[in-house]
């Protein structure tokens, strides 16, 4: 079990959104004094706190996907109406903690209370601190040089299992599980070496983990706390003139501290910490906690793409050196978060959902192309990419705050008409966290995991690729738990999606005929989030 202390910046849980818009509108009833709270239970709220709240309205409570929420705001509220808030949630997008089960009326009314006191200040954490929680298990020189099984490491999936603290790796082919390794809490992604030999695994909680996927049963060979609370983690995926960084190595982008950590990819050896305050793009204000959202690696340049969420930059980190480090910083829309590439890699499509924007980025050139409205905070995950049959390429997103899709032309080179343009728009079973396709695959999935009404964030909706306008077909997969996140295997007939509880399942569905194969429900399998299969990950398939 998790022990709290002091300032222990833990993170929100998976798809957490905001307080929403009307905790911004004053009230008359303005409370005098907050209420005090004694050292453990304000210890217990800080934890909360961190557990639901902070990845939104950050750790300093001046808001990002949420809105500002500091003590000052709160006291224009009653008690009364934060605990509605905090238990019922907002038709601004943020879920129900209380109606969802997360928490009781205690620890809402406890919650409540906390948001009116100040926000405590947490720690930094330095290059002495992470190189003290640094651990090589199986040194390099010790690990298999290959599969040391038969397996078709390509087709492997890992497995997010949120509150176990754990990660499951499956094999694809046999829906068998390979292993179960201890990982950070409440993990956030895999993210998978270039050459496909290692996963990486970050927790809330900034921990690192290193699996190797020749050793029989996967192990956690290396492991590193690069930060107190973080979201991101990925590897360097070049190889060319400029030389081999293959497996090289890995960064992890931190929530708190804000900043970036260099690692040793094979050895997750800290190397450089970059640190990401500075100002905001449009006022030129300076922001002591802009947080590191999305990264991908660019396949043709020794970069990551780096979205810095509060000052609304992605920043081209080029890795060549890191002793002479060159960061190209592009101005965008604040406030970043999830966002992956185009079908060609060229551009990188990214939400600033609290702009209701979409933005978009020449990786070639190296600027910042235009940014466009979608819907009521966009949440693409890493996207879905398809060739519609009148408009040509496309990308879609999906949204936090509204059921709806919406699906934008991707390709300025061949159908310029219709680059960057929303073409169409339709609704799905309410709003939701993750879209999903595949280059062989007829369809488009989406979840609904933030839904409201009951079942609904139960359901998944399936778009067809060559009648989009159509609209959905959709149904409840499961009658527990809330679905989220999918996944295709390498070939791309099959979809897995989670049911996200205690008693979780992962459901395997016929991508060709929407039709269910295989129910994984087994004890281990606990609180499943989001999945990866090794081949679709390396190669940005999506």
């Amino acid at each position: 079990m998790r022990k709290p202390f002091l300032f222990l910046i833990l993170a929100m849980a998976l798809g957490t959104l905001g307080l929403g818009s009307t905790l911004l509108a004053a009230d008359d009833a303005v409370a005098a004094e907050p209420e005090t709270l004694s050292a453990a239970d304000f210890e217990q709220a800080e934890n909360l706190y961190f557990d639901r709240c902070s990845g939104c309205h950050g750790t300093l409570r001046k808001g990002a996907t949420g809105p500002n929420i500091t003590d000052e705001k709160m006291l224009k509220k009653s008690l009364a109406e934060l605990e509605t808030m905090i238990f019922d949630g907002t038709d601004a997008g943020m879920p129900g903690w209380g109606r969802t089960g997360e928490l009781d009326k205690a620890q809402t009314t406890l919650l409540a209370k906390f948001l009116q006191l100040p926000p405590p200040i947490p720690p930094e954490w330095g290059m002495k601190d992470i190189k003290g929680t640094h651990k090589i298990h199986t040194p390099v020189a010790e690990r298999p040089v290959k599969p040391e099984h038969k397996r078709n490491i390509d087709n492997e999936f890992g497995v997010i299992l949120r509150d176990a603290g754990q990660g499951a790796i499956i094999d694809g082919d046999t829906k068998k599980l390979v292993g179960i390794v201890d990982t950070g809490y409440a993990v956030h992604i895999f993210r998978v070496s270039a050459t496909g030999r290692y996963f990486y695994t970050i927790g809330r909680d900034g921990k690192v983990s290193l699996i190797d996927n020749f050793a029989d049963k996967p192990k956690v060979v290396a492991e590193t706390r690069a930060c107190l609370d973080a979201r991101s983690v990925e590897v360097s995926k070049y190889k060319g003139p400029k030389g081999d960084f293959n497996d090289t190595y890995a960064v992890v982008g931190c929530y708190w501290p804000p900043q970036m950590v260099v690692l040793d990819g094979k050895s997750l050896e800290p190397l450089k910490i970059i640190s990401t305050r500075s100002n905001t793009y449009d006022t030129n204000e300076y922001h002591p906690e802009p947080r590191v959202a999305t990264i991908v690696a660019s396949h043709h340049d020794t970069e990551w793409v780096v979205a810095i969420k509060e000052t609304g930059m992605v920043w081209l980190v080029d890795y060549e050196d890191l002793d002479n480090l060159k960061i190209t910083q592009i101005e965008t829309e604040r406030f970043l978060h999830d966002g992956g590439f185009d079908a060609t890699g060229r551009y990188l499509l990214i939400a600033a959902n609290m702009r209701d924007q979409m933005a978009v980025i020449d990786l070639q050139e190296k600027k910042f192309v235009t940014k466009f409205e979608t819907g009521v905070k966009p949440h693409p995950g890493r996207g879905a990419n398809w060739v519609d049959p009148v408009y040509g390429p496309v990308s879609a997103t999906t949204h936090l705050g509204e059921g709806k899709i919406t699906v934008y032309g991707s390709d300025p080179e061949g159908h310029p008409q219709h680059a960057w343009k929303v073409l169409y728009e339709e609704d799905t079973a309410g709003p939701g966290l993750f879209l999903k396709t595949h280059p062989n695959s007829k369809y488009i999935w989406t979840d609904s995991t933030l839904a409201k009404d009951e079942g609904d964030n139960q359901k998944v909706c399936v778009f067809e690729k060559a009648n989009f306008k159509k609209g959905a077909k959709c149904w409840q997969v499961a009658d527990h738990g809330k679905v989220v996140h999918f996944e295709y295997n390498k070939k791309g007939d099959e979809v897995w999606i989670s049911v996200w509880d205690n008693d979780g399942e992962m459901i395997i569905y016929n991508d060709k005929t929407l039709k269910e194969k295989k129910r994984i429900n087994e004890d281990w399998m606990r609180t499943p989030t989001g999945k990866w299969n090794i081949y679709n990950t390396v190669h940005d398939i999506y």
